[in-house]
Order: structure tokens, then C-alpha cells, then sequence
């Protein structure tokens, strides 16, 4: 929830990242989206039944734990090309090296690039 007082603030911001999204194509200036997602593994304990004539496949609802993984996804809409980085952890320097790493392909395109994300928040 926005407080009140800051509406105009957020809607300004939001006016500018949308005025990004309306931009014609530029190879020279891509527009790259990132976002992450922290997703729990899961192992199976049990082994699936596979399908047979007239039954559908079974999957036993218990499961064991096999840790985390951080995804990174980023996207260039209008080239239509997206990429993922898997990390082991959340960390700002990940999130750090993924910045860099779109940078540094924007560069390489010979532009400067325009990159938006939400704000991450980092322990």
C-alpha cells in the first residue's frame, strides 16, 4: 500500500517507466527487464507411477527438501530474447553481477542500455 502522501512521488516514477516501455525499438539502446524469484527444491520420495491405458499418471504428495535456488530472469521485450541466471543464494553481490552482466551486453551492442527492476531488498 502506498501512504497518501507519497502517491505523487510513486505515479511520476511509474509515468517514467512506462514512457520506457513506449519507445520504438533501438539495438543501440536496449530496453532489459530483471526480476528474481527464490524457488524451493523439491525431491520426490517415492517414485511416480508412470500413465497406463485408461489412468493418469500419480505423483505422491510427500516430498523432501533439497534446498534453494535464486532465479534471475531478465528480458528484452522488444527484441524478444530473455535469459536466466541460477544462483545458490540472494545475495546484493549477485544481484550485483547480474547488473553487470546486462550492462556489459549493452555495451557490447555499442549503446548504453536502459535497464528496469524493481527494488530488491536484501538482508
Amino acid at each position: 500500500m502506498i501512504p497518501p502522501e507519497q502517491n505523487a512521488d510513486f505515479v511520476c516514477a511509474m509515468e517514467d517507466v512506462l514512457e520506457v516501455y513506449h519507445r520504438p525499438y533501438d539495438p543501440q539502446r536496449p530496453v532489459v527487464c530483471i526480476d528474481e524469484a527464490s524457488k524451493q527444491l523439491l525431491k520426490e520420495t517415492r517414485v511416480p507411477i508412470p500413465a497406463a491405458p485408461g489412468r493418469p499418471a500419480t505423483t505422491d504428495y510427500e516430498y523432501e527438501r533439497n534446498g534453494t535456488a535464486n532465479l534471475f530472469m531478465m528480458f528484452e521485450p522488444l527484441a524478444g530474447q530473455r535469459h536466466v541466471k541460477v544462483t545458490e543464494r540472494r545475495t546484493a553481490l549477485d544481484y550485483a553481477y547480474v547488473i553487470r552482466g546486462v550492462g556489459r551486453r549493452a555495451l557490447r551492442c555499442g549503446g548504453e542500455g536502459c535497464a528496469g527492476a524493481r527494488q530488491p531488498q536484501y538482508p
